[in-house]
């Protein structure tokens, strides 16, 4: 397996009628930008997204909720300690700061936790209480805050609840709820192939997580979440050394001739990629290949995979 190469990545998706990424320090609403109206989602809540649907398949993950023995969860350095070879973990239990880890056992804990998929992609810090045994990994895989393509509107529901506040109530307790009627989201990602290098992220890795990214926003299936759907994904290859054009996020528009508040649907718009065509066209001698994914009910102003094929870009279409 070949370590993975530089690559830049858009994706694309949206949500109906939900909260893509409540914000807990402000009644878990749904993050807007006050000066433009934009819904801006935290990189880690797509980076979960991820990581939830690698577990649902069965892949060893490190950042996911686990249980110590009183049942509690597990602090990072607890996690850590699942994957020391067996002679370490004696030193763990001391919480000795002045013990460390030999040679052997040090490069041990570091092949353990890079076992882990999302540590080759996402990079991790894992403190420890034995004196060598904190490790720090930069991700090769690095997404920026995504971004919705269009202005949004906060909607605030109230209800009622399913039980009453306590004993001896004659009414049940009231609820209440912010959503976004509507929000179609634009993340932007890099891979890094020094820090690919480091890790051991493949390119095996890099069409694992883009499987992930499409399907897990799919299986993401929770009352806030319900009915989110991937739209449009592409990635770009590349083969010069240390080269990326970068920013090809900005280089796709959502065109709608309604407010932007009130789009309700990916098809209330076209989604312009005659831009982001031909900025790839101009440096094509660099690019290995492109990687696309879009959804059917999407209408965009051309075919962005025959344009491409038409002037000379390889072209992959993902499964």
């Amino acid at each position: 397996m070949s370590t993975a190469k530089r690559s830049e990545i858009v994706f694309l998706y949206d949500i109906t009628w939900g909260n893509p990424n409540g914000d807990p320090n402000d009644a878990n609403k749904p993050r807007i930008d006050e000066e433009t109206g934009l819904n801006i989602v935290t990189d880690v809540r797509l980076k979960r997204t991820i990581r939830d649907e690698l577990i649902a398949r069965g892949y060893e993950v490190l950042v996911r909720d686990t249980l110590i023995e009183d049942g509690f969860l597990a602090d990072a350095k607890h996690r850590g300690i699942d994957f020391l070879p067996e002679s370490a973990k004696a030193k763990a239990a001391k919480k000795n700061e002045k013990d460390k880890l030999t040679q052997e056992e040090l490069e041990a804990f570091k092949k353990n936790v890079k076992n882990c998929v999302d540590i080759r992609m996402f990079g991790c810090v894992l403190p420890s209480d034995i004196k060598n045994a904190s490790l720090q990994f930069t991700g090769p895989v690095q997404f920026k805050m995504g971004t919705s393509m269009h202005p949004v509107k906060l909607e605030y529901v109230k209800g009622t609840g399913a039980f009453s506040s306590g004993d001896k109530k004659d009414q049940k307790t009231f609820r209440q709820e912010y959503f976004l009627p509507y929000s179609l989201i634009n993340f932007y990602g890099l891979v890094n192939d020094r820090a690919a290098e480091i890790t051991g992220l493949t390119n095996e890795d890099v069409v694992l997580l883009l499987q992930s990214m499409w399907d897990g926003t799919k299986n993401l299936i929770t009352r806030t979440k319900a009915g989110q759907t991937p739209r449009f994904l592409i990635q770009v290859v590349y083969k010069t050394k240390d080269f990326y054009i970068g920013s090809l996020d900005k280089k796709i528009k959502f065109s709608f001739t309604m407010s932007g508040e009130a789009v309700r649907a990916v098809r209330d718009g076209t989604l312009q990629l005659n831009e982001l065509k031909d900025c790839l066209v101009d440096y094509k001698e660099h690019i290995d290949k492109v990687v696309i994914k879009l959804d059917s009910e999407v209408i965009t102003d051309i075919n962005v995979e025959k344009e491409l094929e038409k002037a000379g870009v390889t072209v992959e279409v993902m499964a």
